[in-house]
């Protein structure tokens, strides 16, 4: 559990790092700061820690570009630790499987697939491609992300 000075109210789901919490930091460079220190301290080891206020997940939603339509395929969302431009996704063309879509928006990939286990558009290869840390969640995980 997450105990340290300005943070309060908080709640886990599922044991992947999924962390709801109230702060009185407002900074989210500095509030990740902050809990990656922590962490390191409490564990021995760093640890990447992506932050999104609730309102920017409210936002994660509403963007989602592969709603609208019955969508057969599952939805994931890397979150990225620094934000790129949409044209940046030409460098995923050589590595998506038929029927995949990546759509990067800001601070975001989005990608729709039929199997994440198969995908070769991984969390890594997202990483190195783009030369910053990210996390991926599945659609259930973020929109309940956004109910705690």
């Amino acid at each position: 559990m997450l105990v340290m000075p300005g943070i309060k109210n908080v709640v886990t789901y599922i044991q992947s790092g999924n962390i709801a919490f109230d702060s009185s930091e407002i900074d989210a460079n500095k509030l990740r700061s902050k809990i990656e220190k922590k962490l390191e301290k409490d564990l021995g080891y760093k640890i990447v820690v992506i932050v999104r206020s609730l309102a920017e997940l409210y936002d994660v939603i509403a963007r989602n570009p592969f709603s609208g339509a019955a969508e057969a395929r599952a939805i994931y969302v890397h979150f990225l630790a620094d934000a790129f431009d949409a044209d940046k996704v030409a460098l995923f063309d050589a590595y998506k499987m038929a029927g995949e879509e990546i759509v990067i928006n800001g601070c975001e990939v989005y990608l729709a697939t039929e199997a994440y286990g198969k995908t070769k558009l991984s969390n890594t290869l997202i990483e190195k491609k783009l030369g910053t840390q990210a996390t991926a969640r599945n659609w259930n995980t973020v929109n309940k992300m956004a109910t705690l």
